[in-house]
């Protein structure tokens, strides 16, 4: 019974993956137009509209794991639509000098040159912390609950890092198009101050107060979970500074679309990462898995900040080449 509700939610939940896709695109046309509140008002309502059909489907009409499928895929379904309509609306109200066509092969290939290594970098990371979950699940089940829980509070933080490295890839794209790329450094040390100042509560949290952190996600393992939650969030929250610079850096290069550096630093930091978690698991056991975090954060760190320095300076080259 179990295995058939996950797999009815599973395919209701991909079925909607077509109204995921478009929001997220629409949501990267709003921010390319510096205008990062309206995604986020449909966010709000899709969320608060899940919750409210949840009810409606779990609690009032018994659908149980169907119905909170079902109410996903309406919620997902209306934030996109509405979406959509607004960014179209918006798109018709803008004039160019030359009327644009409706299909470019030329557009598509440049969008394709940027989302092509994203989709893949994203996608090796899930390989990746899957080969470390097969370590992690040969453990037990308290040292499995506890790199749950952790995992979850490190992968909280790193969205809200991801997203404000993804801020900072749309002002930069915005500036180098629109010939002003002495702001691009600007932007990044923005960035980073951003980062640094969302980083600074989850660092102290994660160390001083790590366990009643994870006790809120811990319902079972016992003191063995506990302890090793606090382990992973002891040994990684003091080079949340690293991971900040890097995924900020990324942002600049993604938005100069210099998708091959961006490539080698995160496939640098990934490839250390597991390869680490397996070499070190054999001498320190689960406390060497984790350890192999901070070596990719550090490594993956001094390479995008020295691939941004090396960008700004080509950037500054063609600008003195053209005022030239």
């Amino acid at each position: 019974e179990i295995f058939d509700d996950a797999k009815a939610y599973l395919m209701l939940y991909l079925g909607g993956f077509i109204f995921l896709f478009l929001y997220n695109m629409v949501n990267g046309i709003f921010n390319a137009m510096g205008d990062s509140k309206t995604p986020l008002y449909f966010l709000i309502g899709s969320s608060v509209s899940n919750v409210l059909l949840d009810l409606l489907f779990v609690a009032v009409l018994g659908y149980g794991v169907v119905g909170a499928a079902v109410a996903t895929l309406i919620a997902q379904g209306i934030a996109c639509v509405g979406a959509l309509l607004v960014v179209l609306f918006r798109l018709k109200r803008l004039t160019t000098a030359i009327k644009p066509s409706r299909f470019s092969f030329k557009m598509l290939g440049t969008v394709l040159f940027v989302a092509i290594p994203s989709v893949l970098q994203s996608s090796f990371v899930s390989v990746g912390n899957l080969l470390i979950q097969s370590l992690i699940n040969g453990c037990g089940k308290g040292v499995i609950a506890g790199f749950s829980a952790a995992f979850k509070i490190n992968t909280f933080y790193l969205t809200c890092i991801t997203t404000t490295g993804n801020a900072v890839s749309a002002f930069t794209a915005q500036n180098v198009g629109a010939g002003k790329p002495e702001r691009v450094k600007k932007g990044l040390f923005s960035g980073l101050i951003i980062g640094f100042i969302l980083t600074m509560p989850f660092l102290l949290s994660n160390l001083f107060a790590g366990k009643t952190l994870l006790s809120i996600f811990l319902d079972e393992g016992g003191s063995e979970a506990l302890t090793v939650g606090n382990t992973f969030l002891m040994i990684t929250a003091p080079f949340y500074l690293f991971i900040t610079v890097k995924l900020i850096c990324d942002g600049v290069l993604k938005g100069t679309k210099s998708m091959s550096l961006f490539m080698t630093s995160t496939f640098t930091d990934l490839i250390l990462r597991v390869v680490l978690a397996f070499i070190l698991f054999n001498y320190l056991g689960y406390s060497g898995i984790f350890s192999s975090w901070p070596v990719g954060w550090v490594a993956g760190a001094i390479l995008s900040y020295s691939f941004f320095v090396v960008v700004c300076r080509r950037l500054a080259k063609n600008k003195q080449a053209l005022l030239n």
